[in-house]
């Protein structure tokens, strides 16, 4: 997969930089770059790009209020020497936050980032099939559902335990991954855990017990969820 994207800053040199660092990543495409929001603002209301790199603080537009009035937005990296906007580019659900002067591997986990974010994305489970496929370390990884023992959140990752193997590591939130999978199989009952119900073999003190014996707490937030389950059985 290569994103395509483009570049908004009124800094030449910063443009440039960026041109520079995207022509190291073989899935990056730049597109084009603007030195100003108008024109980008103009380019992309017709464009179909995949990530948009933009500094915050323009003198015509700044980059927040070109994103916000976005109908389709792309990915969105910002690029700011102001750490004081952090805090309202992640408000827009930007991908990522890069502080100048820009290093390239920081640079590269960016686009890295924004890449398992569109591929994940797209995965999708259609009902009657028995595995889905995540991304991680740079390639698909297919995941039977019967073989999965339990799935750790870890901020903006998660880990996915399969049995007698090497836990799965990709880029996407509990909230997201649990809307994957098929309901009557899997239950979040932790801000930290998602259980699938089949190997589940008692619910003592808002604590479950697993086959594999291992135990998992289950939060407030989601016991009700449980107790459904439990009334159903």
């Amino acid at each position: 997969m290569v994103l395509k994207c483009i570049a908004i800053d009124d800094e030449l040199p910063a443009l440039e930089l960026i041109k520079n660092y995207a022509a190291r990543i073989p899935s990056l495409q730049l597109l084009h770059t603007f030195n100003d929001a108008v024109s980008a603002g103009e380019y992309l209301r017709n464009a179909n790009i995949d990530l948009l790199f933009v500094d915050i603080n323009m003198p015509d537009i700044n980059g927040i209020d070109l994103v916000s009035s976005l109908q389709n937005k792309p990915k969105i990296i910002f690029t700011t020497a102001y750490k004081k906007f952090a805090y309202n580019g992640f408000e827009l659900d930007a991908v990522d936050y890069l502080l100048k002067p820009i290093d390239f591997e920081r640079f590269k986990r960016g686009v890295d980032k924004a890449m398992s974010l569109l591929q994940n994305k797209h995965f999708t489970k259609a009902p009657g099939q028995d595995n889905l496929f995540v991304r991680s370390e740079y390639k698909m990884v297919k995941i039977e559902l019967n073989e999965i023992e339990f799935i750790e959140g870890l901020e903006d990752y998660i880990k996915i335990h399969i049995n007698n193997n090497k836990p799965v590591l990709t880029l996407m939130t509990m909230k997201a991954f649990i809307e994957k999978l098929p309901a009557d199989k899997f239950l979040r009952i932790h801000r930290s855990y998602i259980v699938p119900l089949n190997k589940i073999v008692s619910v003592i003190n808002r604590k479950v017990l697993m086959g594999s014996g291992k135990t998992f707490p289950v939060s407030d937030t989601y016991a009700a969820l449980l107790n459904d389950w439990i009334n159903k059985k």
